[in-house]
């Protein structure tokens, strides 16, 4: 069973609304996604299967709020907008039962950062946003990610294009 399938359960044994707007088939990305990325990493050698399901279930977040959601059908805006601010908690109270209070600063700071960009029209550099925080979970922060964050945190207008280019890079601490 995929992760998406996995959330996709957990989602609908929260039982309605939300089960009903699950969706029978999950929408799964093409190429890495910040849940494999993340996965990966040695920070997440203990656990790399919990570590995928907490961050598709924070990236689905995003995505009810700022995207095309996969697992749950986006149709009703209301519904859309809690389950997406459910699903940040679901993730983000697993993460916390695992103790990595540094993954949840990193995840926190993808969502804030992520929710500037969507607010200032630039929401196209938010995918390469997650790869990169997803790699910071996995791996730690390294100083091309840091000065991403401060760039974006500042309203740098060369934020897009540092972000693209760390993207690139797909490097780690």
């Amino acid at each position: 069973m995929s992760t998406l399938e996995r959330l996709a359960e957990l989602v609908a044994a929260e039982g309605d609304p939300l089960r009903g707007a699950v969706r029978s088939a999950p929408q799964a990305l093409d190429g890495p996604t910040p849940a494999t990325i993340a996965a990966a990493g040695p920070r997440a050698s203990a656990a790399p299967a919990e570590y995928a399901l907490l961050i598709e279930a924070i990236y689905e977040g995003f995505l009810l709020h700022h995207g095309e959601p996969r697992i749950i059908s986006g149709e009703d805006a209301d519904l859309a907008l809690l389950a997406g601010d459910r699903l940040y908690t679901i993730g983000l109270e697993r993460l916390v039962a695992l103790g990595d209070l540094p993954a949840v600063r990193e995840l926190a700071d993808v969502i804030t950062l992520c929710s500037l960009l969507v607010a200032r029209g630039e929401r196209s550099s938010c995918e390469a946003l997650w790869r990169a925080g997803a790699r910071a979970v996995g791996h730690g922060v390294d100083d091309g990610y840091a000065l991403v964050k401060a760039l974006v945190l500042d309203g740098d207008p060369g934020a897009a294009a540092a972000i693209a280019a760390l993207d690139a890079r797909g490097t780690v601490a």
